[in-house]
């Protein structure tokens, strides 16, 4: 990156960035990324874990965002990640006869029919009796259940579907970097040529060199409009927090829709737990590690339990996670190419920035994006053709299913389902190494060798990386990854070339962060939320940021 004259510098390795990576890669130009912290560390791991077109859309009669992120949703499950991908049902209750079975039949029935024009892999809808619905989903109960209707989505770790895209747009011939942060951009005849940048694991500046520099990152697109001096996209955060319970704590077969005063809750199955969000309230605090505070968590709880015969309580919780949606106000129709949901402008300066959008949508964000970078480069540039690239771990993915016993593997079609045919390179270590095959800690299902293939395949720098994004032991074991933390820092440390000093520091981070975190969970509101976060530093800076 520092030696080479680019054609686009993308700052920010969330799905977005990551998105658009690959989409210039793949038309043959040169391009870098860099991201401040770990790939999708910010938005893009912190999601509702659904490729979905949004039903809740229509109501606001938005049908275009609906049949464009149905269309995307299909095209994930078919062919550009379907091992990542899978189908996920939901159940919307019922508690009114005759008017609201009419409703929302109506509404998922037009779902059903958008989804249906882009080659819908998923079945249609069904309506349920009482007791019909009661049979699959026991834990609604005797609360005036009248019926329900069912319809089906997909699923997806986000985390691992963004690093997905970043080794995908390696593959293609990208360069790509995390603990890079962008402290200024190249000027010259007041257009932007690139980005300054500091490598914050090594301490080292350096300049990358682009003719275009596509501005991806997110709730901090201002940040970086501000340093060529424009304001384009105007952009506000808004937190989303989830908490994570135990799988028999909701006796279901199938996920849960419930409508709330503001919007929807999801209760959405997660392999052994349930993931139960979102919440939807402005935040304008520090944007780096956002909190969650008690009475997040308690209006999630309330809600949920409206519906549950077996209400859950605090102590259910084994995790919980926040993120902020990057949301538009004052975006100019003039100056932007625009759909309902993001917008992408280029400036006076010919910065490009994205912002908006949803999770689902992210290759139409990351594909305008780069026709909003080609547009003058001058020459012929080739149309984006991300919809037929295939993510790695794709190819070969269905036939390794057919005889999963093979490969010789404990729970090979979990692994399959995360790590599609590189699953092969998983029994290639254990092979190797026979002990890589033990589970790294009792309450988990992670192996020893999916900690070591993080370090040595996906990019992982840090014990937090990989307990947080590239495993999700964070906010699925009761003690938020403590007792894995040692464990995984003495496979890691080898690898990553950590000495007694590194690896002490990295599980004294780690612990200092599950600490913080589970304290501003304690916090009233969000202003002491935030400052019980802050009091754990930064793993990449040693700061509180």
């Amino acid at each position: 990156m520092a030696t080479d004259d680019l054609d686009i510098v993308v700052i920010g390795g969330g799905v977005t960035g990551c998105g658009a990576a690959l989409d210039a890669a793949s038309r043959g130009l040169s391009v870098a990324l860099i991201e401040q912290r770990d790939y999708s560390s910010g938005t893009s791991s912190r999601s509702s874990k659904l490729f979905h077109g949004g039903l809740r859309y229509l109501e606001h009669r938005n049908f275009s965002l609906v049949r464009e992120a149905l269309a995307e949703r299909n095209l994930m499950l078919n062919h550009v990640c379907p091992h990542l991908a899978r189908p996920v049902s939901f159940l919307y209750p019922l508690r009114h006869r005759f008017w609201e079975r009419l409703y929302v039949g109506a509404g998922v029935l037009i779902y059903d029919l958008m989804a249906s024009v882009a080659d819908n892999p998923l079945p249609r809808h069904a309506h349920l009796s009482r007791s019909a619905a009661l049979q699959i989903a026991p834990a609604l109960g005797d609360r005036g259940l009248v019926g329900a209707v069912k319809y089906w989505d997909a699923l997806v770790d986000d985390a691992r579907h963004t690093l997905t895209l970043a080794r995908t747009a390696v593959a293609h011939g990208a360069l790509l970097a995390s603990s890079v942060r962008a402290t200024g951009l190249v000027m010259a005849d007041g257009r932007v040529h690139g980005a300054e940048a500091i490598d914050l694991e090594a301490g080292r500046k350096f300049r990358v060199r682009a003719r275009r520099v596509i501005n991806a990152t997110g709730v901090w697109s201002d940040d970086i409009q501000a340093m060529a001096g424009d304001r384009g996209l105007d952009v506000e955060a808004s937190k989303g927090i989830h908490i994570v319970v135990p799988r028999d704590r909701i006796r279901s077969d199938t996920g849960l829709i419930l409508r709330t005063e503001k919007s929807v809750l999801f209760v959405i199955p997660w392999d052994r737990h349930w993931i139960v969000g979102t919440t939807d309230t402005p935040w304008e605090l520090r944007r780096a590690h956002p909190a969650a505070c008690r009475s997040d968590i308690d209006y999630l709880l309330g809600r949920v339990n409206t519906v549950l015969s077996e209400p859950l309580d605090h102590g259910d919780i084994v995790g919980v996670y926040a993120g902020l949606r990057p949301l538009l106000t004052g975006e100019s129709d003039d100056t932007s190419m625009l759909s309902r949901e993001h917008a992408v402008i280029v400036s006076d300066t010919g910065l490009i920035s994205v912002a908006g959008g949803k999770y689902t949508t992210y290759r139409i964000m990351a594909r305008d994006a780069v026709d909003a970078a080609v547009s003058d480069l001058g020459g012929r540039v080739a149309a984006s053709a991300t919809e037929q690239i295939a993510l790695v771990g794709a190819r070969g993915w269905a036939e390794m299913m057919e005889d999963p016993a093979r490969l010789g593997l404990p729970d090979p079609i979990r692994l399959m389902r995360r790590y599609g045919s590189e699953t092969a390179k998983l029994a290639a270590l254990v092979a190797s190494d026979p002990s890589l095959a033990a589970p790294l800690v009792g309450d988990a299902p992670y192996l020893r060798a999916e900690i070591a293939f993080a370090a040595l395949e996906e990019g992982a720098l840090h014990l937090d990386d990989v307990l947080t994004r590239r495993t999700r032991i964070s906010i699925e074991t009761a003690d938020r990854g403590l007792e894995a933390s040692s464990a995984a820092t003495e496979i890691l440390a080898p690898i990553l070339g950590w000495d007694d000093a590194a690896a002490f520091r990295e599980v004294a981070h780690y612990r200092a962060r599950v600490e913080a975190e589970r304290d501003s969970q304690r916090q009233p509101d969000d202003s002491t939320a935030d400052a019980a976060r802050m009091g754990a530093p930064d793993v990449r800076t040693g700061r509180s940021e």
